[in-house]
């Protein structure tokens, strides 16, 4: 394997209790597992570097779940693994996620302590009966300390994450939410559709008809009320659902939609490398039972084709402003790609959903809310 940066992702699955509307590999009622299972992240770490030869990380991202939820000298063992088996670039980017109420004075003394250097806080909504709705256990309140407890310490790359099409919201109530964001000098916001899964408490509960689906009118009016105000604060639109200040594009999550190459680990974390997709399971205790037998138990693995390789290349890269490159593609491939997608992209661009220059395809503003559409036409 040739020796180029890759990102590291470190699941962490535990959280007090399961959101209504999560599908993530995440699990409460689980604290007597969370030193073994970080022994056990360490060990994989280890064997990891091992096989890929120690490799150059640009990017950390410890995900959940809530990281922030287990103790800080848990949190040192890992990234203490990270420091020890992989070369680490200088100036690399280290986020955790964080939800509000679980961040302390000794755990934010601790991170920077530790070297990390971008915080992504959970936010989803700024009132506290939509946060009970969605089954969040923290206030408005515990957010804007969190805020206050991270740039105290000198974090000042933050991410807040929110939710519009939540069942009930009101477009109002967006508006506040984003207004709340853009004044507490926060460089990063992800503005995510709630999007219902079969397996979670709020797809058991829409099978029941037990929750009113969002407007979809009143969902794009959120979605474009987020674009318009958040780009006349100076957040640059470089992501579908992610905006940012200058300077602090997430670069761990333009690495996985250009299709870098990321080492995952824990359980229900996702690696590719050298075209190969593949998944550790995401039962905990299977997970750690595979670390100590040495033999990584994944719930999936495959090979990607030319064919599935491009198909990537145009769907994760067509979600960025910046957009997807033909000649980059006819390079890597050895594929003339101009003539196999000139139709179809004569015909996007006459309908107004995307726009090129030169070799470059990027959607337009029409193209970004219809982006699914664009996709499904392009591959």
């Amino acid at each position: 394997m040739n020796q180029k940066q890759m990102g590291l992702y470190i699941h962490i699955p535990f959280c007090k209790k399961k959101c209504y509307y999560c599908d993530f590999s995440s699990y409460s009622g689980m604290e007597d597992y969370w030193e073994p299972y970080v022994d056990a992240v360490v060990n994989e770490l280890a064997m990891k570097a091992s096989e890929y030869k120690n490799p150059v990380i640009d990017t950390v991202f410890i995900g959940g779940g809530t990281p922030s939820l287990i103790p800080q000298k848990l949190i040192w063992k890992l990234l203490n693994a990270v420091h020890k088996y992989y070369r680490i670039n200088q100036g690399y980017e280290n986020t955790i996620e964080a939800n509000p109420g679980t961040l302390s004075d000794d755990k934010l003394q601790a991170y920077k302590e530790f070297g990390i250097n971008r915080i992504s806080i959970g936010l989803q909504a700024c009132q506290d009966d939509l946060l009970n709705r969605i089954g969040r256990i923290h206030s408005h309140k515990d957010f804007l300390a969190s805020v206050e407890l991270a740039q105290k310490y000198g974090f000042k790359n933050i991410n807040a994450d929110i939710i519009f099409g939540i069942p009930d919201q009101s477009f109002n109530q967006w508006q506040e939410t984003i207004e709340t964001i853009v004044s507490l000098d926060i460089p990063h916001v992800s503005c995510y559709s709630l999007i219902i899964e079969e397996d979670t408490m709020f797809g058991k509960m829409k099978k029941n008809g037990e929750l009113s689906e969002p407007d979809e009118d009143l969902d794009r009016e959120m979605y474009y009320y987020a674009v318009e105000t958040l780009a006349q604060r100076g957040f640059i639109h470089y992501e579908i659902s992610n905006f940012a200040k200058p300077n602090h594009i997430c670069r761990h999550n333009m690495n996985y939609w250009r299709r870098g190459h990321y080492i995952g680990a824990g359980a229900g974390a996702h690696s590719f490398i050298d075209n190969r997709r593949f998944a550790n399971t995401s039962d905990v205790v299977t997970y750690i039972d595979g670390v100590k037998d040495e033999e990584l138990q994944l719930s999936e693995s495959y090979d990607l084709d030319t064919e599935d390789a491009i198909e990537e290349f145009i769907f994760l890269g067509i979600r960025l402003e910046e957009g997807i490159d033909l000649a980059h593609i006819e390079r890597e491939f050895g594929i003339n790609i101009e003539a196999r997608y000139r139709m179809k992209i004569d015909r996007l661009v006459k309908q107004g959903l995307v726009e090129c220059k030169g070799t470059l395809v990027k959607l337009t503003k029409q193209g970004l809310d219809l982006a699914n559409r664009v996709i499904l036409e392009l591959v």
